[in-house]
C-alpha cells in the first residue's frame, strides 16, 4: 500500500516511529511505556493503514494512538493525576518539532554514560526501528542477552535524569560527534563483519545509510554529517562488486568496476564536494573524498595514488587512528614504491590484521614473496571474518605455490 508520493506503509511507520517515541519521551521522560505505546501504534497502523490507506495526517494519527496506549500504561502502573491526562490529549494535533524530537532522541541513545556496544544496540531499537531479536543476529548473539543490554542502556538512561531537550550548545557538539560516531561503526560491521560466515551484512549497511541520511536531514549545516552520509555511499557504491557469487572476498584493485553502484557514487562525490568547502573539514569528510578518488576512478591502474596519499597527510592531522596509519603507508608503498610504505608500516604497531595484511601485500610488490606469505599467514591468524580468514590464507598458498612449498 502507498500513498500519493509513492511512500509505502512500512516506509512511513519507520520515519515516523522515532519522532512519536522521541515526542512521548519529551512529554513523559519514560522510555519503556513510551517504546511500548509506540509498538502498540505501530502494528494498529499497519494493519488499518494497509486496509484504508495512509491517512492524511500520519504523525498525528499515530501520537494520538500512542498517547492513548501510553496514559492506560501509566495508569496501570500508577495512578496519574488528571493534568499529566490532559497534557498527553493536548499533544495530539498540537505538536511541533517532530525533527528536534528525532534529533533529541538520537543523542539520548548516544549519552555518553552508555557504552558504545549499548548506544549502538538503543540507536536501532529506538531510532532504528529494529527488533530485539534482529539486533540480536546482527551482532550474533542471544536476543535474551540484547533484551538485557538495551534494559540496562534504558535504566541508565533514566536514572541519570537528563532532560529531553538539545543540550546545551557547548556539549552539543561532544554528543554530536557520539552520534556520528555510532552511525559509522553500524556501517563498518555491516560491511565489514567483524565475525561470522558473511563478509558483508546488508541489513545493516542499508539501516546505517538511511539513519545517516536522517542525521545528515536534521543537520543540513553539518559538514561531517554530510561527510559521513557521503563516505556510506561511496563505500557502498563497491558492494555489488565485492564479494564473488559464493560469497567470497574480491580485493579492490581486482574488481569489476561497471558492477558499482553509479548513483550512490554521483551522489557521494555531490555531497563530499559541497561539505569540504563548508568547514571544519573533518575524518569522515576526508575518508569520503578518499573514496571518491577510488571510486571515480576508470581502473585500478588509474587510480590517482598521490592526492590519495595527500588526504590521509591531512586525515592524519586530524584523526590519526591506527587503521589510518596503516591506509597511509599502503598509499604511499603505492604512489612511491612499496620500500616508502614498508618504512612508515615499520614504525606502526603489529598487533591488527590489517598491519599484516598491508605488510603483506606491499612485500610482495617488492617481490619477497616468502616474506608476504608469512605475513599473509599472520594476517589470516589474526582475522575474525571467516570470508577474510579464507581470502588470506589463498593469498599465502598463492605465494606457496609459486615458491614451490607444499
Amino acid at each position: 500500500m502507498t500513498d500519493e508520493s509513492g511512500a509505502t506503509v512500512n516506509d512511513t511507520l519507520r520515519t515516523l516511529a522515532p519522532q512519536v517515541l522521541g515526542a512521548l519521551v519529551r512529554r513523559y521522560g519514560r522510555f519503556d511505556p513510551a517504546e511500548d505505546a509506540v509498538q502498540e501504534a505501530l502494528l494498529k497502523a499497519s494493519r488499518q493503514w494497509a486496509e484504508t490507506g495512509i491517512p492524511e495526517r500520519p504523525f498525528g494519527w499515530l501520537l494520538q494512538v500512542a498517547s492513548r496506549k501510553l496514559i492506560d500504561l501509566l495508569r496501570a502502573e500508577q495512578a496519574r493525576r488528571e493534568r499529566e491526562v490532559r497534557a498527553a490529549r493536548e499533544e495530539v494535533g498540537e505538536h511541533q518539532g517532530d525533527a528536534d524530537d528525532t534529533l533529541i532522541l538520537l543523542l539520548l541513545c548516544c549519552h555518553p554514560s552508555l557504552s558504545t556496544a549499548s548506544q549502538i544496540a538503543l540507536t536501532l531499537r529506538a531510532v532504528g526501528g529494529l527488533t530485539t531479536a534482529e539486533i540480536a543476529r546482527a551482532f550474533l548473539t542471544s536476543e535474551d542477552s540484547m533484551t538485557r543490554r538495551i534494559s540496562r542502556a534504558k535504566r541508565t538512561i533514566q536514572d541519570s535524569g537528563v532532560p529531553f531537550r538539545l543540550p546545551p550548545e557547548e556539549a552539543r557538539r561532544e554528543r554530536l560527534a557520539a552520534v556520528l560516531h555510532v552511525l559509522y561503526l553500524i556501517f563498518t560491521e555491516g560491511y565489514s563483519a567483524t565475525s561470522g560466515p558473511d563478509l558483508h551484512r546488508g541489513d545493516l549497511v542499508a539501516e546505517a545509510i538511511r539513519l545517516a541520511e536522517m542525521t545528515a536531514a536534521l543537520l543540513p549545516d553539518d559538514s561531517e554529517a554530510a561527510g559521513l552520509l557521503a563516505l556510506m555511499l561511496l563505500t557502498d557504491a563497491r558492494s555489488p562488486a565485492r564479494v564473488t557469487e559464493h560469497g567470497e572476498l574480491v580485493p579492490l584493485h581486482e574488481q569489476d568496476r561497471s558492477r558499482w553502484k553509479a548513483g550512490s557514487i554521483r551522489r557521494g562525490v555531490e555531497l563530499v564536494t559541497a561539505a569540504l568547502p563548508r568547514g571544519p573539514v573533518g575524518p569522515y569528510q576526508l575518508q569520503a573524498a578518499i573514496a571518491a578518488v577510488h571510486d571515480e576512478a576508470a581502473t585500478a591502474e588509474e587510480t590517482d595514488w598521490r592526492q590519495i596519499v595527500g588526504l590521509y597527510r591531512l586525515l592524519l592531522e586530524v584523526s590519526a587512528s591506527p587503521v589510518a596509519k596503516v591506509s597511509y603507508a599502503v598509499a604511499a608503498g603505492m604512489a612511491d614504491g612499496p620500500a616508502a610504505g614498508l618504512e612508515l608500516l615499520a614504525a606502526l604497531d603489529s598487533r591488527d590484521r590489517r598491519f599484516h595484511a598491508a605488510r603483506a601485500h606491499l612485500l610482495e610488490m617488492a617481490g619477497d614473496r616468502e616474506a608476504a606469505r608469512s605475513e599473509y599467514l599472520r594476517a589470516a591468524e589474526l582475522a575474525t571474518n571467516i570470508r577474510q580468514v579464507r581470502y588470506l590464507n589463498a593469498c599465502a598458498r598463492r605465494l606457496s605455490e609459486g615458491a614451490g612449498h607444499d
